[in-house]
């Protein structure tokens, strides 16, 4: 499937976003995966990127940056830069990015890949995503790319009072919910939350890097 097909799929699929599948359409997600892995790329499936963690289906990067709502001027956090594609698409679509990876191998190879590819407003972290990038924030938008137990506060506390939260919660071993969570913009107000669908992502890796596999 090429990148104008993959957009034409995913509209038929329900995005409706069309700032999303115009940079769907500009990314050629091959760049993105090892040679071995590129037979499947047309899929609309996850694929491996190594250590054991993978890139996401197509669709379901779409829903989760269509759900950000970004009109092109915000600051978004990034956790799990993972191979970068997620990074590159948030790149097209918003002022800057700030991206936190745990695994420095990844934190590297996407940090070259994306400096390669001509991002120029991406900002990599290689370091515990649960965290976030406190000396950065308050961001406009986090989007979080594998699942916590529960969403982390230190997130929470990162995100400008209105701005948007898409994160994947739930157990390792079993059905996660992807949800959407608003900050409230009047002090002391409970945040908004929206349960997007089922899904099914990696654990959200807190502390020391996760050994090799």
């Amino acid at each position: 499937m090429g990148d104008q097909a993959r957009a034409d799929y995913l509209s038929r699929e329900g995005i409706h976003d069309e700032r999303v599948l115009e940079a769907v359409a500009r990314l050629s997600r091959a760049d993105f995966v090892s040679e071995d892995a590129r037979a499947e790329v047309a899929a609309d499936v996850p694929l491996p990127i190594g250590h054991g963690q993978t890139i996401s289906q197509p669709y379901v990067v779409a829903l989760m940056t269509q759900a950000l709502q970004l009109q092109g001027h915000e600051r978004v956090l990034e956790i799990g830069t993972g191979s970068g594609y997620q990074t590159a698409l948030l790149a097209l679509l918003c002022r800057e990015v700030f991206t936190v990876e745990i695994i420095p191998e990844l934190a590297r190879s996407a940090r070259e890949r994306l400096r390669r590819l001509g991002f120029d407003n991406v900002f990599f972290r290689q370091g515990d995503g649960a965290e976030g990038w406190p000396e950065q924030a308050p961001f406009d938008a986090i989007i979080v790319t594998a699942a916590p137990s529960e969403v982390p506060t230190a997130l929470l506390s990162q995100l400008q009072r209105g701005g948007r939260m898409v994160v994947p919660v739930g157990p390792t071993w079993g059905t996660q919910e992807l949800l959407r969570i608003r900050r409230a913009r009047e002090p002391g107000a409970l945040p908004r939350v929206e349960s997007l669908l089922p899904v099914r992502f990696v654990p959200l890796t807190s502390g020391s890097p996760p050994p090799a596999p």
